[in-house]
């Protein structure tokens, strides 16, 4: 089982870059970069909250449980 992270379909459905939500949601490209390959082994809730609010989603918008 495995959680994908669809932060990369989000950014694309408004044409927003990595770096502008970077800055609007609070954190580093390099974090987003994390979260966007799919190499985050966790996700704070209030990060989350904050990538919500950016993209005007729900976190289920965000992500995605798979079963292997």
């Amino acid at each position: 089982m495995a959680i994908v992270v669809r932060l990369d379909v989000e950014l694309a459905r408004r044409k927003m870059s990595v770096g502008e939500f970077a800055e609007r949601v609070g954190l580093t490209p390099a974090n987003v970069a994390v979260l966007k390959n799919g190499r985050a082994k966790a996700v704070r809730f209030s990060t989350l909250e904050a990538m919500c609010r950016v993209l005007e989603c729900q976190p289920g918008d965000l992500l995605e449980w798979v079963d292997d």
